[in-house]
């Protein structure tokens, strides 16, 4: 009798085929059609338990199909559960396979979880267990609680570190980072977050914050070697250690940023600030850092302290780019160019003046006022820019039935056309 298709390969084929598998539902599968099949869960890599994993038998029996799962990959190196799960079975699975697991990823917002998180009234009691796995390398959780630091002990080999979704205690998440001492990369994303967390980890390469809510917060980053940094809902920031940074975003989508520290910023290539308010303190002292920038997005709306927005004071355009050497890409919004189209803006201009590295330039105007000292302006960055390949000026939110805003259309419009293939209107 011939044999055809899987049959006809040697097993040690078929085992290297079936161990690709991590789908929890392709893993069930293959495992029924034979025995030499089912011999080959042991070697499975990883297992992946999608969210919607176990919806065909109503949720019943999830947590005995993975323990099963589990319990079976005996090399298991990555663990990642997204359908709803019993968090009491969760020391035991962990255990089994705390020898080779390397990657851990959770998703803990199940009505099971809750339940559990809320009778025991510590938050984040039930993910204590996640400290047996001593040889993890990346931890990703979803959707926790937590207002207790964590019993992890030291996690020393881990290297990655993502909670998404999370509503967290300062002092919890700060005891949490304190016990990962060697990553490299940290991520908290969609977290509801007040207070103030510090943070020290002098591998960290690259961090991601993203706190969510109406309550103040202050950022303490000692980070040495950190190359990139994107904060958002921060008020006070102090960053300790930069010599490392290349790209820094900071924003904050509601309420101010009042103060941010750092020493210096000596290899910082791209620098993105955004928000409602600034305090123009804040605004200045980093842009005096960053003289080495040559990707700079200015998005902020207004400047003041506290409750009052002000516009940004005049900003000097020669002092401005004599500044910033090396700029090749400049993303102006709003309040930025009107800052930099006040009536003392140009009067350093002279024929000496180049801004010899602008490549590229995006401007939002959002207001007619002063419309002859921003043309003035635009002509101005079209002259002085001999490598200047593209300007792209936004019209966004201005009145098109106010007749000066129809009148300084019309002349962004001539201006367009006069330097047709390097301005573009949106």
């Amino acid at each position: 009798m011939e044999c055809d298709g899987m049959d006809a390969l040697p097993d040690g084929v078929v085992q290297s085929i079936l161990s690709q598998l991590s789908n929890a539902r392709d893993v069930a599968a293959c495992s029924g059609v034979s025995h030499c099949w089912r011999d080959c869960v042991p070697f499975l890599p990883a297992l992946y338990f999608p969210r919607s994993a176990f919806d065909a038998a109503g949720g019943v029996c999830a947590d005995d199909a993975i323990g099963r799962m589990i319990e079976a990959a005996a090399r298991l190196e990555e663990l990642v559960i997204y359908c709803p799960f019993s968090s009491a079975r969760l020391p035991r699975w962990l255990a089994m396979r705390s020898a080779s697991l390397r990657v851990l990823e959770l998703r803990v917002d199940s009505a099971a979880d809750k339940a559990a998180a809320a009778a025991s009234g510590t938050g984040s009691g039930h993910l204590d267990c996640i400290g047996i796995v001593s040889n993890l390398e990346e931890l990703r959780l979803w959707g926790l609680t937590m207002t207790r630091a964590p019993s992890w002990g030291q996690l020393e080999r881990l290297r990655v570190l993502e909670i998404v979704g999370a509503h967290l205690e300062d002092l919890a998440v700060s005891g949490a980072v304190y016990a990962c001492p060697n990553l490299t990369d940290l991520a908290l994303l969609g977290c509801e977050c007040s207070g103030s967390v510090n943070f020290a980890l002098p591998l960290l390469e690259r961090c991601r914050l993203d706190f969510v809510g109406s309550g103040s917060c202050a950022l303490t980053l000692a980070t040495p070697r950190v190359e990139s940094v994107e904060v958002q809902g921060f008020n006070w920031i102090s960053l300790q250690g930069g010599d490392c940074l290349k790209r820094l975003t900071i924003a904050k989508n509601t309420g101010s940023v009042y103060t941010v520290g750092i020493l210096r910023l000596p290899v910082l290539e791209q620098l993105s600030l955004r928000g409602v308010q600034w305090s123009w303190g804040a605004v200045s002292y980093l842009l005096q850092c960053a003289t080495e920038v040559k990707h700079l997005v200015m998005k902020v709306e207004f400047c003041g302290d506290f409750e009052t927005l002000q516009p940004f004071p005049e900003v000097d355009l020669v002092e401005f780019f004599n500044t910033h050497p090396k700029l090749r890409k400049f993303e102006i919004h709003g309040a930025m160019f009107a800052a930099l189209c006040q009536k003392n803006s140009l009067k350093n201009l002279d024929s000496r003046f180049s801004i010899s590295s602008l490549e590229e330039v995006l401007i939002t105007v959002r207001s007619p006022l002063n419309a002859e000292q921003k043309l003035i302006t635009l002509e101005s960055l079209i002259s002085y820019s001999p490598m200047l390949q593209r300007m792209v000026i936004r019209i966004s939110q201005m009145k098109n039935c106010h007749e000066a805003a129809d009148e300084f259309f019309e002349e962004i419009c001539k201006f367009a056309h006069m330097n047709n293939g390097r301005v573009r209107i949106e």
